[in-house]
């Protein structure tokens, strides 16, 4: 791999990277810490994410345990659990934070993959913008005479092989997603 491609590999691999964070924040009715990860708390006037004053576990399939090391952030996390996005209710003993998901509907579970395949149409067209800005940067470049034709031929062919190997990376990944959501 050349170092000019290096650095639109590296791009498009950021592009996965934020894909699967973003579809891992999709709820598919199992107990996932990830849809946490968005969610933040007031510790001493400071928005902190709740994964850094508490300890949070999965202790069944469909079942997310919040443990807060100072027990005087049991309400404030709470407020904050009902005030996100969640959409869980969470359940306060006093010293553990349950939070249960529900079996999603039918209904529910097709929007989901509508969801996750249009976060992956995202990320294939954030690929498809870095592959755009590569060929322009290699026709820039010849055009300067830095590049002699075969050579931007054979980079504009390399790149264009990388950006198919991601595009069926994001399709691999959107597949995968949507089995889990369809999953019962």
């Amino acid at each position: 791999m050349s170092a000019e491609t290096k650095v639109y590999e590296d791009k498009m691999d950021g592009v996965i990277r934020h894909l699967t964070k973003e579809l891992a924040a999709i709820r598919a009715g199992r107990a996932n810490p990830a849809v946490l990860d968005k969610v933040t708390v007031d510790y001493y006037g400071t928005a902190t994410p709740i994964n850094q004053v508490a300890a949070i576990a999965v202790s069944e399939a469909r079942i997310l345990t919040i443990t807060p090391w100072d027990a005087s952030l049991m309400r404030p996390i709470e407020k904050a659990i009902l005030t996100s996005d969640v959409g869980i209710n969470p359940t306060n003993d006093g010293r553990v934070m349950r939070l249960v998901f529900p079996a999603p509907t039918e209904e529910r579970r097709k929007q989901l993959v509508k969801d996750a395949l249009h976060l992956g149409e995202e990320g294939k067209i954030a690929v498809r913008n870095i592959r755009r800005d590569a060929m322009d940067k290699f026709k820039s470049m010849k055009k300067a005479g830095d590049l002699t034709e075969d050579d931007q031929k054979d980079l504009e062919e390399k790149i264009q092989k990388v950006t198919d190997k991601f595009t069926k990376e994001i399709d691999k990944i959107c597949e995968a997603k949507t089995k889990e959501i369809m999953e019962i």
